[in-house]
């Protein structure tokens, strides 16, 4: 790591046991930051707890997807203040999208933070913290887009069995309602021998799954020299034997070019799972919010996959009362749901953002009609989620145990090639391993099933 501060004192810094409390907000880009910037301070001493009381330094990883996170980040900067007043020494430090785009103003309602660090400059942050701990002052730091070079960050990741892998940062679209471009910047493909390298050490180190992330991840490549596509990685990187699965996160319709599809159905570790956001299913508002296809396209684009790869799950992404949207344009996002059979969709009331061309519109749909909206597209998305599941009754699937269950801690918990959560009975020592087990019984959100019993031939299966 390259630092403004002399090696003596770095040496001096890495040898001390403080330690450090990171709460993360938002998607999976901001989780792989979190994990850099544990990477990062870990260079200058600062080792993780799970304790926010313990902490030296607390630092707060934001998102701005949705109105009122800025509220959201002050209501836990005034209680990590208590914390700080009740610890001599500690510090506070903000970064992510909220600190991207507040920047200096952030101190003015929170005069006692620290650092403030945005999504571009993240590799300063053990800079920052060092300065602000010598100066006694606050250290603010944004920079406004990503530096040439993509800098290769330490990291110290939150799990031993999947790993997010960001291959591509930023968003070159500008849909109407969305605050990602920037905050996030344009994109910026990594090398992919620097992430096949990367993936391959994880496959080394134990770990059985990688999911690709980006902003766009399906523009990954575009902006290289020479260019490349997402398929062409999925091939790079499928050469590595010990990962037994690919997965990928969240790109855009019109990017999902044929070649991708290609590579996800002839890679063995490529998962059958494709999250597409659509955000509305009336051509009207997908014009408005400048998405820049049809709802016609989107369906033909589910066709090839399907076609390709029959027993794919696909999921996506859907915005109710956006600004102007009719109760009919509405409803033909709700029969778009029924119509494509959704694994399951992350939906959300419309949220005004700023330096974003439709919070400024009129014909705001009011909050009372946006909800009542959401509460029934929610019950239609559940319902098709349900019939989705109810495909895998008695079939055999392969799980990737992650743990116990979250409700019950008699059980274990994994995942589908699919991305179906499986939660059956068994012995600890099959965490982190692949198993084999029958489905029997669905809800909406997950399967409950029986572990394969090798000795028993006349156990009823259907292949999935």
């Amino acid at each position: 790591m390259d630092t403004g501060f002399p090696s003596q004192l770095l040496a001096r810094e890495k040898s001390t046991n403080r330690k450090v409390y990171i709460e993360t907000f938002g998607c999976q880009m901001n989780k792989a930051d979190s994990e850099n910037m544990l990477g990062l301070l870990d260079e200058i001493g600062y080792k993780q707890t799970s304790d926010i009381k313990d902490a030296d330094l607390m630092v707060l990883n934001t998102c701005a997807i949705r109105e009122g996170a800025e509220d959201k980040v002050f209501s836990y900067l005034g209680y990590w203040n208590q914390v700080k007043q009740n610890k001599t020494g500690s510090m506070i430090a903000v970064g992510g999208c909220v600190a991207q785009d507040a920047g200096q103003a952030l101190l003015k309602r929170a005069p006692y933070v620290d650092v403030v660090f945005g999504t571009h400059n993240l590799q300063r942050l053990p800079d920052l913290v060092l300065q602000a701990r010598e100066t006694n002052l606050p250290a603010v730091e944004i920079w406004q887009a990503l530096p040439p070079d993509l800098p290769e960050l330490p990291i110290i990741r939150n799990n031993d069995i999947s790993a997010w892998v960001s291959i591509i940062y930023g968003c070159d679209y500008n849909c109407t309602y969305c605050i990602v471009p920037y905050v996030r910047g344009r994109e910026k493909s990594r090398h992919p021998q620097i992430i096949a390298q990367e993936i391959q050490e994880l496959g080394q180190a134990g770990y059985k799954e990688v999911t690709l992330l980006g902003q766009n991840v399906t523009a990954y490549g575009h902006d290289l020299d020479p260019a490349i596509h997402l398929g062409d990685l999925l091939r790079m990187v499928g050469q590595t034997e010990d990962i037994k699965r690919i997965r990928f996160i969240t790109g855009h319709p019109r990017d999902l070019r044929l070649e991708i599809i290609d590579a996800v159905a002839e890679v063995e570790s490529a998962c059958e799972y494709f999250h597409i956001p659509i955000q509305a299913g009336d051509d009207r508002t997908l014009r408005r919010m400048a998405r820049g296809y049809t709802v016609d396209f989107y369906r033909k684009l589910v066709e090839k996959i399907r076609n390709r790869i029959p027993e794919t799950a696909i999921t996506s992404d859907l915005i109710v009362g956006f600004p102007g949207e009719t109760e009919k344009e509405f409803m033909r996002t709700v029969s778009l749901v029924e119509e494509i059979g959704f694994d399951s969709c992350n939906t959300a009331a419309y949220s005004p953002r700023p330096h974003t061309p439709a919070a400024s519109w009129e014909e705001q749909v009011p909050d009372h009609e946006k909800y009542e909206r959401l509460r029934f597209l929610n019950s239609v998305v559940t319902e098709v989620a349900h019939k989705c599941n109810k495909e895998y009754l008695r079939k055999m699937v392969e799980v990737l145990v992650e743990g116990k269950s979250q409700r019950n801690d008699t059980r274990l918990s994994g995942r589908t090639r699919t991305n179906k959560i499986v939660n059956f009975a068994g012995s600890e020592n099959l965490i982190g391993k692949l198993v084999d087990v029958l489905i029997e019984t669905v809800n909406p959100w997950a399967l409950r099933g029986i572990l394969r019993d090798p000795f028993n031939e006349k156990q009823p299966v259907i292949n999935s």
